[in-house]
């Protein structure tokens, strides 16, 4: 034996900490910009600051740069200590920072330009996304390099959340942002239609799971126990709460997609797994508050406490919501409603931004030697922030129910009692004057915890980490093999198959492999239950040992929902394209498309017309696979604050989009929609009209040779037809102008034209 002292490599955490401060400060500033311009539609300035454009930035500052930043602090900060050694690569870890932030200046610079994929939480173009598989690449190889050369054996609670986290946003991320480049700033996705929909929900509510959930759970069971001086609450949850969430959770994607063109088998497993989610969550949830047990007196007086307290309360909150919404009964009202956002920051404010504030009040006192400068500034924080969310949340749950009740209302006879859109809009109008106050109260009170922190490391010096430990020779390690062959893993795997199974089987005989697949697991469990043995280790402390098996059984749990829902999804949806009898967009009609994503019309719009009586009468017949299929990437929507377009082809003259788009005004005198008349005076560049034909065929779209060849001239010849139209009606426009291209688009959508000589897909 002999000792080791130990430093820590705490610079990078400080650098962490400080970043994601900035960047929440900004990521929630702009998100009251943005909730100003729904209540307030002046607030938009075309065209790069335009809630179409500003939206995205608001989601990707607050998750990627806020809560992406204190995720790497709270990793960095615990995993050193956890596993007592110095972080293995101070290069990598710079590299890692300063890559990192260079991604969401990228972000920041690019998504208010319109340069944008379309597809939410991962709306970043391919240049940036290469950069971020670079950067998380290195992330990963610092972490396991870390993990192997450790100097404590046993792996802690936290440390299996990070591995999770790390593991699974790098399948996702490599799944979803498969794309093809037309240039260095466009390209297109690989998957369209039902397709791009499953994989981007799978991604999307995945990225929730597994960058806001999983690593936040990581850092609260390292730091709530340090905060409160106790220790977890109960070893035994904190297993079934880490397997059970990190097996359930890849499954639960499509519930996100409900009464849509998605197979139904995938809807109903994708509610079903979402139900089943509230139990491990909840679980995690009582242990995590239940570590505070004998320590409540403190919470009182203590803001670090308060705000870890506060947090696992919104997790459970957010965790119970979840799997509410995800009941199809539930999910017909609230979808596309503000109930949705009401959840969705409920999670982000309350228990990301809470955790986030506990481990700021709690790790920078710590570094810098020194007391937190403020505690009564950290409660006043607290109470603002609390008093904001509150205020936020619950005016989106007034206004979601309502907008969800007056979309179905009827009349006696049957008719819709609201059939004009912008009413149900305006009597929600006060709402986001609430929604608007509650976030701004929290903006205030992360504001005063920058002013807290900054104040309290001026006060004291930054002093690295560091511990002695003792360098055992190593003695007789049970075989790895007896770890993977044992009894819990050769059950697992029998539930997986059985699992598995479901998604290629009939109704009937996937009812039996799921009673199966339980009956299997729970009896595995009560023979463990009966075999244990006080005397001999558990089968769990030996596997938390063994980093590399232990990461290769969270590779197969994480994998597997994936698997058993996307391919069978694929498979059907590509057996659609082939027979179709629905065609592709002419060449101005994909430009006009474009031109619809860059500028964010996905946010406000849906084309997704669902199987309820108030949505055909409204909107037109129901939504199809077919509809859709070449929609690269697919335009479902997930919020209307605007009608569903799906049909809106043919429904109104030229004159009447052109006039609508230059002054919304004119056409409803209560519209929220902010004027797009820039679009009339900016030209569309036909020079790479061709391209984008080319990689659109390149990736199953059914473009003939002759198609791509004529591109431009197909175009102009279709845009001075439209021209022509508006022309006739008092209008005079530039056949090359955006916006003639975008009512190409508009026009387009819900009617099907006769094939003119498109080539044939490939089996």
């Amino acid at each position: 034996m002999n000792k080791q002292r130990i430093v820590y490599n705490d610079r990078v955490v400080r650098d962490f900490v400080v970043a994601s401060i900035i960047f929440g400060i900004v990521g929630m500033l702009v998100g009251a910009i943005v909730a100003l311009q729904l209540a307030f539609w002046p607030a938009n300035i075309e065209p790069i600051l335009s809630f179409g454009r500003l939206r995205p930035l608001h989601t990707n500052a607050v998750i990627f740069a806020f809560v992406g930043n204190m995720m790497f602090a709270g990793i960095y900060y615990s995993t050193q200590r956890l596993l007592k050694t110095r972080l293995a690569s101070d290069a990598l870890t710079r590299i890692h920072f300063w890559g990192w932030q260079a991604i969401i200046i990228a972000a920041a610079l690019s998504l208010p330009m319109g340069i944008t994929t379309g597809k939410e939480y991962a709306e970043l173009e391919w240049p940036i996304d290469l950069a971020i598989t670079v950067v998380w690449v290195v992330f990963t190889i610092n972490f396991f390099w870390t993990l192997a050369k450790r100097n404590e054996k046993q792996l802690y609670v936290a440390i299996w959340f990070y591995i999770s986290t790390i593991i699974t946003i790098a399948v996702l991320h490599l799944v979803n942002s498969l794309e093809i480049p037309v240039s260095i700033l466009k390209s297109y996705p690989v998957f369209g239609g039902v397709q791009d929909a499953l994989v981007q929900w799978w991604y999307g509510h995945n990225a929730v799971a597994f960058f806001l959930t999983t690593p936040i759970l990581g850092i609260m069971y390292y730091f709530v126990p340090k905060a409160a001086e106790r220790p977890v609450f109960s070893y035994r949850l904190s297993i079934i709460h880490f397997w059970a969430l990190v097996f359930i959770y890849i499954w639960a994607g499509p519930h996100h997609l409900l009464y849509t063109a998605l197979p139904d088998w995938a809807q109903t497993l994708g509610m079903i797994f979402s139900v089943m989610l509230l139990a491990p969550s909840w679980g995690g949830m009582i242990n995590g508050l239940l570590t505070l047990r004998g320590a409540w007196h403190k919470v009182q007086s203590d803001p670090v406490l308060k705000f870890f307290a506060a947090g696992i309360t919104f997790y459970g909150m957010s965790t119970f919501e979840g799997p509410l919404l995800s009941i199809k009964g539930v999910n017909g009202l609230a979808h596309y409603t503000d109930w949705i956002i009401g959840h969705v920051h409920s999670g982000a404010l309350g228990w990301n931004g809470f955790m986030a504030a506990g481990m700021f009040y709690w790790i920078v006192p710590k570094m810098y030697g020194t007391k937190l400068y403020s505690k009564t500034a950290a409660n006043y924080h607290f109470w603002i922030g609390t008093l904001g969310i509150l205020i936020y949340v619950v005016a989106m749950w007034i206004s979601g129910i309502t907008q969800g009740l007056m979309w179905r209302a009827e009349g006696d006879g049957g008719a819709l009692l609201y059939p004009n859109f912008v009413e149900t809009i305006k009597a929600i109008d006060l709402m986001y004057w609430f929604r608007l106050a509650g976030g701004t109260a929290y903006l205030v009170g992360f504001v005063i915890l920058a002013w807290n922190i900054a104040k309290t490391m001026s006060a004291g010096v930054l002093k690295e980490g560091e511990t002695e430990v003792v360098v055992a020779t190593k003695g007789p390690e049970v075989a790895g093999i007896k770890v993977l062959l044992g009894a819990p893993v050769l059950v697992s795997a029998a539930v997986i198959i059985l699992s598995i199974g479901v998604a290629f089987v009939g109704v009937t005989m996937a009812v039996v492999l799921t009673i199966l697949a339980f009956v299997v697991g729970a009896t595995g469990v009560l023979m463990r239950q009966r075999a244990a043995t006080n005397s001999a280790p558990g089968w769990h402390h030996l596997l938390e040992g063994r980093g590399l098996i232990f990461t290769v059984l969270v590779v197969v749990a994480v994998l597997v929902g994936g698997v058993a829902e996307l391919v069978p999804t694929l498979i059907t949806s590509t057996d659609v394209k082939t027979t179709t009898s629905n065609q592709p967009y002419t060449a101005l009609q994909l430009e006009g498309r474009d031109i619809y994503i860059r500028e964010g019309c996905y946010t406000c719009h849906s084309q997704m017309i669902r199987p309820f009586t108030w949505e055909t009468a409204r909107y037109g017949e129901v939504s199809v696979m077919e509809d859709s299929i070449f929609d690269h990437p697919f335009q479902w929507g997930s919020k209307r604050n605007g009608p569903d377009l799906a049909r809106i082809g043919g429904k109104y003259p030229d004159i009447w989009h052109w006039r609508h788009m230059i002054n919304p005004r004119e056409i409803s005198p209560q519209s929220l929609m902010p004027s797009y008349k820039f679009l009339s005076e900016a030209a569309v560049d036909f020079d790479v009209t061709a391209k984008k034909l080319a990689v659109m065929s390149s990736v199953g779209v059914p473009y003939s040779t002759v198609q791509i060849e004529n591109a431009p001239q197909d175009a102009k010849a279709e845009a001075a037809t439209i021209a022509r139209s508006l022309r006739q009606s008092g209008q005079i426009a530039a056949a090359d102008s955006e916006l003639v291209a975008l009512i190409a688009y508009l026009q387009r959508l819900g009617r099907n034209p006769p094939p003119t000589g498109l080539a044939k897909i490939p089996n």
